[in-house]
């Protein structure tokens, strides 16, 4: 099945069921505040890590390093803050994990792990050549 499908279903689904669940176990208004809660709390730590990552890349850039992590770091805080700003529980789980330092770099390592495992089972099928012009030889 696509996976997309899966996610505009399935996704829902999962945010309703958790919000009828949690909803009934502390209220209505109480489960309406506690998303705007996250939301916004969500929203201030992912502009404070946003600065914290640009501030570090800035100064591997001024030292001529590799930002390779700033850089994936940024891009998860922005899809993070998103995760954050849709209403739901399983999405603000899923935004505060690549929020925490910590959590990005496992998931980094394993979503790299993964990669390099995809690379190394591909790189079997590399012919190396070489590309000879005549004309240069005459």
């Amino acid at each position: 099945m696509n996976s997309f499908f899966l996610l505009f279903v399935g996704l829902p689904i999962i945010e309703i069921y958790l919000m009828i669940k949690i909803g009934s176990m502390i209220g209505a208004f109480n489960t309406i505040g506690l998303i705007f809660f996250t939301a916004i709390i969500g929203v201030y730590f992912a502009k404070q890590q946003g600065m914290q990552t640009f501030r570090s890349g800035m100064a591997n850039i001024y030292q001529k390093k590799n930002s390779t992590y700033e850089i994936l770091s940024g891009a998860s805080i922005a899809i993070a803050a998103l995760l954050l700003i849709i209403p739901g529980f399983f999405t603000d789980f899923f935004g505060f994990l690549l929020l925490i330092p910590f959590t990005r770099k496992i998931m980094f390592n394993a979503v790299l792990k993964s990669k390099k495992k995809y690379n190394q089972n591909k790189q079997g099928n590399t012919i190396d050549g070489e590309i000879v012009d005549k004309k240069d030889e005459l």
